[in-house]
């Protein structure tokens, strides 16, 4: 119903945003991180969810859509409402949600609010689960079609990083792109996946 909302910020209260938008304050669930890159009076643009329920009409905002694709990935998991999403990505950003998925860190997702270790575990399985079924079988880590086949540690690595990038919203083809540019043998797991980041947000 909505994508994104883009408006004045008329008030910041705890995990709430409110933005005016032609005189219409939409009020939005959101994460402390979206509420630290808006400013009281000054013009705020938030991508949008809107949860609807049999006693709920609930409208969530982010400031990114890797944090949009990220709640949108913790709340399909069973057992983890928006509550607890929006507890998770307050405690780190989209990227470390990736990493602490990919290493399975389990204390990592555990430093959010009311996430104990089976919720912890949950998320990482069935997430973990679903980012390799995205970024599996249609990336490309050759320089060049017809190239030599990269190397087990390499494509292993390689992997990885692309599983940690699926769950910001990447597609495969965006993915193989970013990781030909970066040094995938020399660097550690979360340095690939900063870089990769980087390149993909460069115009």
């Amino acid at each position: 119903m909505f994508y994104y909302l883009d408006g004045t910020v008329a008030e910041i209260l705890p995990y709430l945003a409110v933005i005016d938008c032609s005189g219409v304050g939409y009020a939005c669930k959101t994460t402390n991180n979206t509420l630290a890159s808006l400013k009281k009076g000054q013009r705020g643009k938030l991508y949008t969810f809107l949860n609807v329920g049999e006693d709920l009409f609930d409208l969530y905002g982010f400031a990114t859509q890797q944090e949009l694709n990220s709640f949108r990935l913790l709340i399909s998991v069973s057992g983890v409402g928006p509550k607890a999403a929006l507890a998770v990505l307050s405690t780190g950003t989209p990227e470390t949600l990736a990493m602490a998925i990919v290493t399975e860190d389990e204390k990592a997702l555990m430093a959010a609010p009311g996430i104990g270790k089976k919720i912890a575990q949950r998320i990482i399985l069935e997430l973990k689960d679903k980012m390799a079924k995205e970024s599996g079988g249609s990336l490309d880590f050759t320089g060049k079609r017809g190239g030599p086949a990269p190397a087990a540690g390499y494509a292993s690595k390689a992997m990885e990083a692309a599983q940690a990038l699926a769950v910001l919203g990447y597609t495969s083809q965006e993915v193989s792109a970013a990781l030909k540019g970066v040094d995938v043998d020399g660097l550690p797991l979360e340095e690939i996946i900063r870089q990769a980041l980087k390149r993909m947000a460069t115009p």
